[in-house]
C-alpha cells in the first residue's frame, strides 16, 4: 500500500511504523539555554529532584489552565501584571523559591510565551543526562496497570530497558495504541486500521 502523509516530516507506511523526526532537545537553543541554567543551578543547590518534579507539575498546570496560558502568551498584557499574577499562582500552588525566582527571571526577560517549551526542554535535558529514552504512548482510554506492565515488558524485549513512558489519552484514536520511541512511531490505533481498510477497499473498487 502506498505511504500516506500524517504531517510535516512524518510518513506512515503499511507496517504502521513511521519515520518521524520529533523536535529534538537543543542545548544551544533559547529554551535549551534556559533549561540548562535551571538544571545546573538546581544541581548546584542540591535541589535537582525537587525542581524537576516542580517543573513537570508546572507544565501540567499550564496545559490544564486556559487562563494561565493567556497570562503567559498574551503579549498585550503588561509584563509587571503578568509577572505578579504568575508569582501569585506559584506561591498558592506551593512551588519552591528556586523555581519561583527562575520564572521571575523568565518574566523579566519577556520570555513567558516560551515558558512551557523551557519546561519541556528541562524535562528532555534530565532524561538525556540520565541516559534514558522516552516512549510517548497515546491511547483512546487510560492504560490499566496490567496494560502498562505489558507495554514495559514489550519495550524491554526490544532493548528499551532504560525508558521513561509518557502517557496521554486521545479518544479520537477509537482504540489501540500509538507509541513513539525516538524517531520511530508505531501506530496500532483503530483509527489508523480503519483508514487502511478504507484505502484498501477504495483501491480494490
Amino acid at each position: 500500500m502506498p505511504a500516506r502523509t500524517e504531517g510535516k516530516n512524518q510518513k506512515v507506511v503499511a507496517s504502521g511504523v513511521t519515520t518521524a523526526q520529533p523536535v529534538a532537545f537543543a542545548a544551544n537553543g533559547l529554551e535549551g539555554r534556559y533549561a540548562t541554567a535551571l538544571y545546573d543551578l538546581a544541581a548546584e543547590q542540591r535541589q535537582l529532584d525537587a525542581v524537576l518534579d516542580e517543573g513537570a507539575a508546572l507544565a501540567r498546570l499550564i496545559d490544564e489552565s486556559a487562563p494561565l496560558r493567556t497570562v503567559l502568551e498574551d503579549r498585550r498584557l503588561d509584563i509587571l501584571v503578568s509577572r505578579k499574577a504568575l508569582q501569585a499562582v506559584l506561591e498558592a500552588q506551593g512551588f519552591g523559591k528556586l523555581l519561583q525566582n527562575f520564572v521571575g527571571v523568565v518574566a523579566d526577560n519577556r520570555r513567558l510565551p516560551v515558558l512551557r517549551r523551557i519546561l519541556a526542554a528541562l524535562d528532555a535535558l534530565a532524561i538525556a543526562r540520565r541516559g534514558e529514552v522516552v516512549a510517548e504512548v497515546t491511547s483512546a482510554i487510560p492504560l490499566t496497570p496490567e496494560q502498562r506492565a505489558q507495554l514495559q515488558a514489550r519495550l524491554a524485549e526490544v532493548r528499551y530497558s532504560r525508558i521513561t513512558v509518557r502517557e496521554r489519552v486521545d479518544s479520537s484514536l477509537l482504540g489501540g495504541l500509538v507509541v513513539r520511541v525516538g524517531a520511530k512511531l508505531y501506530d496500532a490505533s483503530l483509527k489508523t486500521r480503519l483508514f487502511r481498510l478504507h484505502y484498501a477497499m477504495k483501491g480494490a473498487a
